[in-house]
């Protein structure tokens, strides 16, 4: 490893690898040995919701409040989306932070357009709605709010107990059963966590998160999410476990990803940590993906192929049938939705 790519605590990412968009690249020597300051910046945005293609992430809408993260997971595959903005996938993606600012009046404005159907939203697909700025902002909960006074449904997927402070909200519409939260919990080992995750909350609190939204009547469920091979693929029925015992109804998984910058900001990451790991971890990653660090193909990007594949699935499944998870699963129900600027207009 390089010298200058070492390791920066509280943040993922060793340096910041070139944009493969931009032709000129300068490196100094601060950028490797000092820790960025986060700099939060305006998002223009015209829209809030967003529509997505890709046949196998789950849903089709989805909606950010943030672009970049500042929860700095190393392995993110949405690092390279930093780059689209003239950015780094690297210290920029968690240093640079897009805040769209008129979001709640953005969604506002697209769910009571007539062209609006009712149907689910994943908050946030990309970046972590509940990511540590938003404790300050308190944007994703403006939006909350926003989604429940239309009572439209949606689902979120966070690695922060921030997310229990809008447990009020959360419980509201699980009335109506227009609400589901997916807890991503990565290791149990809060070391490993704090090294691969610098700024979200410990594997402990993600848990504790499952349990408060439990008793609270929010359905909950688990994603295995990324599983490292060689790294964190031994825990999986580990979290499962303990994910159910904490209350959780669902569970899933998905297979380390890393495209385009992501796959040398991990390698750079394991030499700095996991030296020692490193070639057994990236052997494993290629055994996965037909000899290649990253596959982009649709049918097996998020789960690998192969025998090693194979075997991670059957371990997933029979972790779920102890854990008595996915047993049952109720899609989210646009039956409550309602406009409340038409009901306003009615009135007259």
């Amino acid at each position: 490893m390089d010298s200058h790519k070492k390791a920066i605590k509280g943040r993922g990412a060793g340096d910041n690898p070139e944009n493969r968009f931009v032709g000129l690249y300068v490196e100094t020597e601060e950028e490797h040995y000092s820790c960025p300051k986060t700099e939060f910046l305006t998002d223009h945005s015209k829209t809030a919701i967003t529509r997505n293609d890709s046949p196998d992430v789950g849903f089709e809408f989805s909606f950010n409040p943030y672009r970049g993260c500042e929860h700095g997971c190393i392995y993110c595959y949405a690092r390279p989306t930093h780059e689209y903005l003239g950015y780094s996938a690297g210290f920029d993606f968690e240093s640079k932070i897009m805040v769209k600012k008129d979001a709640p009046d953005l969604l506002r404005k697209q769910l009571g357009s007539l062209k609006w159907q009712p149907q689910g939203i994943m908050l946030s697909g990309v970046t972590d709605p509940y990511q540590p700025v938003e404790r300050k902002l308190e944007l994703t909960r403006a939006c909350l709010k926003v989604l429940a006074e239309f009572r439209n449904p949606f689902s979120i997927i966070t690695k922060n107990f921030l997310v229990t402070r809008d447990i009020e909200i959360l419980a509201e519409m699980a009335e109506h059963h227009a609400v589901k939260v997916n807890l991503s919990v990565t290791t149990l080992d809060p070391e490993l966590a704090r090294v691969m995750e610098p700024r979200t909350s410990t594997p402990e609190r993600r848990l504790e998160a499952i349990r408060k939204l439990t008793e609270a009547g929010v359905p909950v469920g688990v994603m295995v999410a990324p599983v490292i091979p060689a790294l964190t693929d031994h825990e999986m029925p580990a979290i499962i476990k303990a994910a159910a015992e904490a209350g959780a109804e669902t569970a899933g998984y998905v297979v380390l990803r890393l495209p385009f910058a992501v796959k040398s900001l991990f390698e750079d990451w394991l030499e700095s940590h996991f030296p020692d790991r490193k070639d057994k971890i990236i052997s494993r990653i290629k055994d996965l993906r037909g000899g290649k660090m990253y596959d982009s193909n649709f049918k097996s990007r998020m789960r690998g192929e192969g025998e090693f594949s194979r075997q991670m699935n059957q371990v997933f499944k029979m972790a779920c049938r102890k854990g008595g998870l996915n047993n049952s699963s109720s899609p989210l129900s646009t039956a409550s939705f309602r406009n409340p600027d038409n009901r306003q207009l009615s009135m007259f």
